[in-house]
């Protein structure tokens, strides 16, 4: 068994965020490996006003006030721990990290649940909880995104960065018997450069099909948005609900952030919730998605209003559960949190084995 402490942006609260169901997932498979997972965050009143899981049975959850009270009352945890994870938005990101570095006996990892946006962020020099330095500093990048993106960080002085996609709880995800409300769903928080894509990809297909039903579910949308009559916008649902939601459209569609189709490789959350729940997927397309879901056999791409139309009226039901349950069947031979959970072992392992003055020169870097 191994002591485990993870600072992340939040657990406690799926409101407006993936980070929750994410972790969620990972720490509970980690838990079923023998693991004690000690979960570490920041005490913020967005998160306080909509909490959903205030305890977990898979990991200790802490909250704290401040970074002085983080280094007061934790500095202990993170110097006995056998990993570390600093995870991306984390508030005071930057000064935590130096700290959990410092205090570290050791390996300490950046979990970037984020990776375009946060290389967007560093680009502009707007990033206020990841540094240049400390790409270098920490042993190991997990990042969201794979391909390309993985060269730029190490060029960017990492020693270790992995592709570490998020992942599915098939316990939690999985299809459920409901009748099919909507002919098209969607779930996701609101984005300018998002709603651009569900507008062509959802709206107008909703306003093209005035006798269909569609819904759309996420949170922060502002009141300008014209949504049709057809389309039932939810602002919130927790996640105990999502499988039961997705079940209910025929397909789902997905819209990725201009940042994230731009470096390509970066699955979202919800692709692989669709998917575990026996959902046939949409997804406007970018580069790696082939290599996460086969085109036209696990998942289905569209780039216009047209192309979406085409796929509602085209597509026959046989081929409608083919698709999605090749898709299962993909997230669960590959995407579950607990492929996840041995893949950050072996990663944790791997570096682990390093020198101790390699480390200790890393450290330097945050120490000088």
């Amino acid at each position: 068994m191994a002591k485990i402490v993870i600072l992340g942006l939040t657990i406690t609260s799926s409101w407006g965020n993936g980070h929750a169901t994410t972790y969620r997932a990972l720490v509970k498979a980690l838990a079923q490996r023998g693991h004690d997972v000690l979960f570490l965050e920041r005490e913020a009143p967005w998160y306080s006003e909509h909490r959903d899981l205030a305890r977990s049975p898979y990991a200790r959850i802490a909250l704290y006030h401040s970074a002085a009270d983080l280094k007061h009352r934790f500095a202990g945890d993170i110097a006995e721990a056998d990993a570390v994870i600093v995870g991306s938005f984390v508030p005071d990101g930057i000064d935590i990290g130096h700290w959990a570095i410092a205090a570290a006996s050791s390996p300490v990892a950046f979990y970037d649940i984020d990776t375009p946006v946060t290389l967007a962020k560093l680009e502009r020099e707007e990033c206020d909880y990841l540094s240049t330095a400390l790409i270098a500093a920490y042993d190991l990048y997990l990042s969201f995104t794979g391909g390309a993106a993985l060269d730029l960080l190490q060029e960017m002085g990492s020693p270790h960065a992995a592709a570490f996609y998020c992942s599915v709880d098939p316990d939690l995800h999985a299809p459920v018997a409901t009748a099919r409300k909507w002919e098209l769903g969607y779930l996701g928080t609101y984005s300018p450069d998002r709603q651009i894509g569900l507008e062509r990809m959802l709206l107008k297909v909703a306003a093209a099909t005035p006798a269909k039903y569609f819904v759309a579910c996420g949170a922060q949308f502002p009141d300008t948005v014209a949504w049709p009559a057809n389309v039932l916008h939810i602002e919130h649902m927790p996640p105990a609900a999502h499988p039961e939601f997705y079940c209910a459209q025929r397909f789902t569609v997905n819209v990725t952030r201009d940042d994230m189709k731009a470096l390509g490789f970066s699955p979202s959350v919800r692709l692989f919730e669709a998917a575990a729940c026996g959902v046939p997927i949409v997804s406007d397309n970018w580069p790696g998605l082939d290599s996460i879901f086969t085109l036209g056999k696990e998942i289905l791409v569209a780039e216009s209003t047209e192309d979406v139309l085409h796929i509602l009226r085209n597509t026959t039901p046989a081929k409608r559960k083919a698709i999605a349950a090749a898709a299962r069947q993909r997230v669960l031979n590959e995407h579950t949190a607990a492929h996840r959970a041995l893949e950050l072992e072996r990663l944790f392992d791997l570096r682990a084995r390093q020198t101790h003055s390699s480390r200790q020169q890393r450290r330097a870097l945050v120490t000088s």
